[in-house]
């Protein structure tokens, strides 16, 4: 039998996930987790949903066959375009769902977690669209190195809190959220970016996200006349994106899965975020997981150039996949990512995300076949990320 790759009914991925939570919030959770699949299941939602997937945020995002990087890897690749999204990145997919079922649960008041910032402008976007108070804990690094971001989610009419404990990053900004969601578990809803945290998040999410691999497979059957690529790559930080790119292929043998994680200075360098490289399994927010700790259990700090994969942990979907070897992992460091990322400006006319730099340097790691068919998850588009290249190259 093949392994189950999907969620079980206690919130698992083989031994990861779960809800491992303060007692104040078991009833917020256990609300949402007997809330979240009625809502998603039924017509109204699906309606709802999939109108403003079309009409606001320009779905389906296209699948383009990049024919200049095609030759240089010598394959057949084509890029799903998450960085035409409305809000420049695959995260408004999951904000549009969850504030339709933050609305059904008569929640008014939106906290959210942001690393690079994306989530958090979507976030803000979806709250003045349904004119929802949001708050978004950021840490003070990312403010400084995402400033325009944050400007958009303060223009957008959310209060942004800079987070100053830890390194000040997306593990910080979380502890936060959290806290808040402690104080305020009433009338409080709290928007995960990404497949991680207690149990139905990781799940709910990637159902959310998973609009990316359906059209990937419309997409395909239009392009190549059969309806999966021979592999798929996606970066992973908490791993939403990724977690799109493969939700409708994880059973499906016949697709490679290589997921590319943040290398940092290097794995070895102790300043990294290759979390499935190094992690041990043990609990962070909310989830069990891979994660990286000193020998005492504490969490260590991660460092990466992206602000949004910069996090010591990873969806309990992902470590389940590379734990059971369904998926392979690369560790891309920041000069890859970089030197990825001007390639694909480069060839193709394309600035990415940081995010995505790092799937994009996973390209000169795998020995492809000219008959290959892979698709790639360009995350986001590098508007955000404009500085970082700038400095980084001086």
């Amino acid at each position: 039998m093949a392994t189950q790759y999907v969620v079980d009914e206690k919130g698992f991925y083989g031994q990861f996930g779960g809800a491992f939570i303060p007692e104040i919030l078991h009833r917020c959770v256990e609300e949402l987790r007997q809330t979240y699949l009625e809502v998603m299941e039924s017509e109204s939602f699906k309606q709802a949903f999939n109108q403003l997937l079309h009409d606001y945020v320009g779905r389906p995002s296209p699948l383009y066959f990049a024919r200049r990087l095609s030759e240089k890897y010598g394959c057949k690749l084509y890029l799903k375009r998450e960085d035409l999204n409305h809000t420049g990145a695959h995260k408004i997919n999951n904000t549009i769902g969850q504030i339709l079922i933050a609305q059904h649960m008569g929640k008014k008041r939106i906290i959210a977690e942001t690393g690079a910032g994306q989530h958090g402008v979507a976030t803000a976007t979806v709250c003045a669209l349904m004119n929802m108070e949001c708050i978004v804990y950021m840490g003070k690094t990312d403010v400084e190195r995402q400033h325009v971001n944050v400007e958009k989610m303060k223009m957008l009419g959310a209060t942004v809190v800079p987070v100053t404990s830890g390194n000040m990053t997306l593990k910080d900004a979380t502890n936060e959220a959290i806290r808040d969601w402690c104080c305020h578990p009433e009338e409080t809803y709290y928007l995960i970016g990404s497949t991680v945290g207690p149990h139905p998040y990781p799940d709910m999410v990637a159902r959310l996200q998973s609009v990316i691999s359906e059209e990937i497979q419309k997409q395909l059957q239009e392009k190549e006349g059969r309806d999966y690529p021979d592999m798929l790559i996606a970066c992973i930080g908490g791993g939403s994106n990724a977690a799109g790119t493969i939700y409708h292929y994880m059973q499906d043998e016949r697709v490679r899965i290589v997921l590319a994680e943040a290398g940092g200075k290097g794995v070895d360098s102790g300043l990294t975020a290759a979390t499935i490289h190094l992690g041990k399994v043990g609990i962070i927010h909310g989830s069990r997981t891979f994660v990286i700790q000193n020998e005492d259990g504490q969490i260590e700090e991660p460092y990466s150039i992206s602000a949004g994969l910069d996090y010591p942990g990873i969806g309990p979907m992902h470590a389940h996949l590379a734990d059971s070897k369904r998926a392979t992992v690369l560790a891309i460091n920041d000069d890859e990512a970089i030197r990825a990322a001007y390639e694909l400006t480069k060839l193709e006319g394309i600035i990415p995300a940081l995010e995505s730099a790092h799937a994009l340097g996973a390209l000169e790691k795998i020995d492809f076949k000219p008959e290959d068919v892979v698709v790639l998850t360009v995350s986001g588009r590098g508007d955000k990320d404009i500085e970082t290249y700038l400095t980084y190259n001086d």
